[in-house]
This record gives C-alpha cells, structure tokens and sequence, in this order.
C-alpha cells in the first residue's frame, strides 16, 4: 500500500511538473492599439481682462463635464492647436485637483469661479507627472491650454471668461 501511494504521489509530480514546463510557456506579448483621441469642437471660449472686458483670446473648445470625461481630460493626446482648449465644467462650485498622468504634453491650467473669474494659474505642469495640481479656491470651471500659452497672453487673477456651446 506504502508502494502504491508513493507511485501515485509521483506521478501527480511529474503531471504537474510537465504542465509547468509546457502549460505555462510565455505568450508573445500582444500590442494594443487604439485610435488617436483628436480634438472635437463643441463651443468657442473668450478670455476678457477684469478691468477692461477687452478681449485676450479666443478659442475652440471641448468641454468635459461628465464623470469619464472629467477623469480622463486631455490624456492619450499627443497635443492641441494653439487656439484650442479644454474646459471642465463641474456641477457645482468646489476645490478641484487634477495632475498630468497619461497627459504627453505640457498644459497651463487655469481655475474658475462660478463667476467665470479667473481665481488661480498653474503655468506649464509637466507631462506625465502624478502630482497633485490643485486649486486655490473653489472653483467651477477648469481651463486647459498648451503651456505658454497664458504667459503670453499675460492671463491674470481677476481676468475672465465668457463661453458659448455650440
């Protein structure tokens, strides 16, 4: 009986130790491609200056405003024109963090009030950096443009917005 549990231990070895060997073969990996994300129109942005309602700029806009769109923003893009943007709009006034995971180029972020003030400026975030990014204040509006771009502009606190959805 001792014999005959010992052969049959053995046995179960070397099956499973052959299906370890053959069973477990490394796949060649499988390249995942997807279609590049483009930019989509869906309203046009005015930046005023606070003091004077002259205007600074004008741009083509997407705007994200649900859960995915929010969450994911400007990622897996290689990049924008120089007049287009992102505005984020979120359903009530609130601190708003983002960073620039899986986003491959750098951005100034721009924090709104429910007034369409211009409250706070995070010139030229890094691609790829998982660093919190946040607001100063509460804010209901994010604007995303190409690094720069606000420096060139001479953006400040207290300039404003005016958007119009298409």
């Amino acid at each position: 009986m001792y014999k005959l549990r010992a052969l049959h231990r053995a046995y179960w070895v070397f099956l499973c130790g052959l299906f370890l060997i053959t069973g477990c073969k490394d796949e060649p990996k499988k390249i995942v491609t997807t279609a590049p994300v483009t930019f989509s129109k869906e309203g046009t942005l005015s930046l005023l200056r606070g003091a004077s309602d002259s205007l600074i700029a004008r741009l083509d806009i997407e705007i994200a405003e649900g859960e995915y769109e929010t969450q994911t923003g400007l990622m897996y893009r290689d990049g924008m024109e120089k007049e287009q943007g992102m505005l984020f709009v979120f359903p009530e006034e609130a601190y708003h963090s983002f960073y620039m995971k899986n986003t491959r180029f750098p951005l100034d972020i721009i924090f709104i009030d429910r007034d369409s003030v211009v409250t706070s400026i995070i010139k030229d975030a890094q691609p790829l950096q998982e660093q919190s990014l946040p607001s100063t204040q509460p804010v209901m509006y994010v604007l995303e443009v190409n690094a720069g771009l606000s420096e060139a502009w001479g953006l400040q606190e207290g300039d404003r917005i005016r958007f119009r959805r298409l």
